[in-house]
């Protein structure tokens, strides 16, 4: 009788995901509110695309940067908690040897099992760093190419949501009807962007949707609110 082959399908670009769900969904909304704002007040498109322009680049160069700069700090502080996890393995082992046996003992082992494994786990220092990095800490070992992918990431990503509402700027003259059509084109981006956020992450694609729709519109309804007060 054929046996058919288990396959596990696991979703293993979490990081990447994240990345593009920081940068699109303030490319969106951030420019998508700059422009509603400035429409609120101005009659000339020219203006509010040089200005929504300008956020773009600031933008994505600030988020960018800010993607960066969480990765380092997220590696240095691996490279900080592994150098002292090593200096007390070697200078504490009867310490670092009990903490090994609750965490073998919360997992169901009994006491003689958790010394077996510990004792295996004693006689390579490296592997049981990397054990007591993993479970006592929750760390795992960042990618070192980690941040300069994430802030390339974040930063295009903060360039094609903010597109987006800007285009219509670009295209027609008139302050009023590009308005509309800015409108139009972010609903569906953020309505597409939020239904497939939902799709890969596992929170409900139409939920995702809705939550990523609702809170874009909010933010360009502020925007545009306080203009006309102001104006």
């Amino acid at each position: 009788m054929p046996v058919t082959p288990h396959v596990e399908r696991h979703f293993t670009a979490g990081d990447t995901v994240r990345d593009v769900v920081i940068g699109m969904s303030d490319g969106l909304t951030v420019p998508f509110a700059l422009a509603a704002g400035l429409s609120g007040a101005l009659d000339a498109s020219a203006i509010v695309v040089t200005a929504g322009l300008a956020e773009v680049a600031a933008g994505s160069i600030a988020m960018g940067l800010g993607g960066y700069l969480a990765a380092k700090s997220d590696a240095e502080h691996y490279a900080s908690e592994r150098r002292r996890e090593q200096q007390e393995v070697k200078e504490i082992p009867a310490e670092e040897v009990a903490e090994t046996t609750e965490i073998f003992r919360s997992y169901g082992l009994t006491p003689e099992e958790s010394v077996r494994v510990v004792q295996a786990l004693a006689r390579k220092p490296e592997t049981w760093v990397d054990f007591m990095m993993r479970f006592e800490l929750g760390l795992e070992k960042p990618d070192p190419r980690r941040a300069l992918v994430s802030a390339l990431t974040i930063a295009f990503a903060y360039v094609v949501g903010g597109m987006i509402p800007l285009t219509p700027y670009i295209v027609l003259r008139a302050v009023h009807p590009a308005f509309a059509w800015s409108i139009a084109a972010t609903v569906v981006a953020l309505w597409v962007f939020g239904y497939g956020k939902g799709r890969f992450t596992g929170s409900g694609p139409a939920r995702s949707a809705l939550q990523t729709t609702l809170i874009g519109g909010l933010a360009a309804a502020a925007a545009y609110l306080i203009a006309r007060i102001i104006s």
